[in-house]
């Protein structure tokens, strides 16, 4: 199972960005891919805080734009959007302190943890610092 990271979804749904076309074969690749592909619910809370900014780049996009960008994305290209689960927190603390996670790289804790609890053992990011999660191989789509 492959897991998205936000930032490649932004990439591919903001055509002004450089990243855009590399950004839309990935994801779909990811849609092509017979192990499925997903994202978290953190995930899909940054995407939209991002993409409908005011001050994002370019016209920021309207919440329909936003909403409908995923649901296509579902919809057609077999996306799943992953909850947390039971006991997610306990779990999520206890990984944060046993990787010394710090700021603002919790975030991707959560989004890594959701991915693996959901059967993720790669996920697909633009991130060159996202947290190392055992079990859950990076990869950098854009950069390949």
């Amino acid at each position: 199972m492959i897991a998205v990271d936000s930032n490649l979804l932004i990439y591919a749904h903001r055509s002004a960005t450089a990243e855009h076309g590399k950004a839309r074969r990935a994801l779909e690749a990811a849609a092509a891919d017979p192990r499925g592909w997903g994202m978290a619910l953190a995930s899909v809370g940054e995407f939209f805080s991002i993409v409908t900014h005011p001050a994002a780049g370019g016209r920021p996009s309207k919440p329909d734009e936003a909403r409908e960008f995923l649901e296509t994305l579902s919809a057609t290209g077999g996306m799943q959007i992953w909850t947390p689960g039971t006991g997610f927190s306990t779990r999520l603390l206890q990984l944060a302190s046993d990787l010394q996670v710090v700021g603002v790289r919790i975030f991707d804790l959560q989004i890594a943890l959701t991915a693996v609890d959901h059967g993720a053992t790669e996920l697909w990011t633009h991130d060159r610092d996202f947290v190392r999660v055992p079990g859950l191989r990076l990869r950098r789509p854009i950069d390949a």
